[in-house]
């Protein structure tokens, strides 16, 4: 019986995954447990390496994992990649120390770049042009830095939410030390600046199909 973790940051990244499963939240870490055939615990902790290494950890606090994916929402490097569209990477870079790690066998081949930050219209150029990354996200390194660390095999699918060119307000001043979004601060500081408005519901339209393309992508990838 394989024991498979699949993590994240947020949990809309997960919601399509995880319908039906057992919930529990264990040290500000959200938990959703569900058993077929294998085992599935999937885990999200907030924003950034950090919060991945603390839902890597209490998915691990149970018992040993076989198999580990990292999911969620991305930014595209790329003008050409469509915002709302699923990808299975094909390895990740940490851009805060240049160490590469490539998924398993039957990855795709994009390439991730995991940044300390969220990453504006400026940083995504900068990224590309450094990196030569297709995507950008906050968390992947991590998982697949703590998988190589315990030979477990390391996937991740990633769905995007923003596009290279998208004009988005600055989130970072959004995230808390722990990772967790100050969603009640953000949304107060959206409604005094309606010039966002248009790019924000295009970035939740995206980030609604980005869900759906990855939870329909890791159903094929564990059939």
């Amino acid at each position: 019986m394989t024991r498979t973790a699949i993590i994240a940051a947020l949990p809309g990244e997960l919601k399509n995954i995880v319908r039906g499963w057992r919930h529990e939240r264990r040290n500000g870490v959200d938990l959703w447990h569900h058993r077929d055939d294998n085992l599935y615990v999937a885990a999200c902790a907030g924003a950034g390496q950090a919060a991945a290494t603390r839902a890597f950890a209490a998915v691990e606090q149970d018992a040993p994992i076989d198999l580990v994916f990292s999911v969620g929402w991305v930014g595209a490097l790329k003008p050409s990649l469509a915002t709302g569209s699923a990808h299975n990477v094909g390895g990740v870079i940490d851009a805060s120390t240049g160490e590469r790690f490539r998924c398993d066998a039957g990855a795709g081949e994009l390439w991730l770049v995991t940044s300390p930050v969220v990453a504006g219209a400026e940083e995504k150029q900068r990224l590309a042009e450094t990196y030569a990354a297709s995507l950008v996200d906050m968390e992947a390194a991590a998982v697949a830095r703590l998988a190589q660390m315990r030979g477990i095999p390391f996937y991740s699918i990633k769905g995007i939410s923003d596009g290279f060119h998208d004009k988005l307000p600055d989130f970072n001043p959004f995230i808390a030390s722990n990772g967790r979004f100050r969603i009640a601060r953000f949304t107060l500081y959206a409604l005094l600046h309606p010039g966002y408005w248009p790019a924000l519901v295009r970035m939740g339209e995206n980030s609604k199909r980005a869900s759906l393309g990855i939870a329909a992508s890791l159903a094929d990838f564990l059939r």
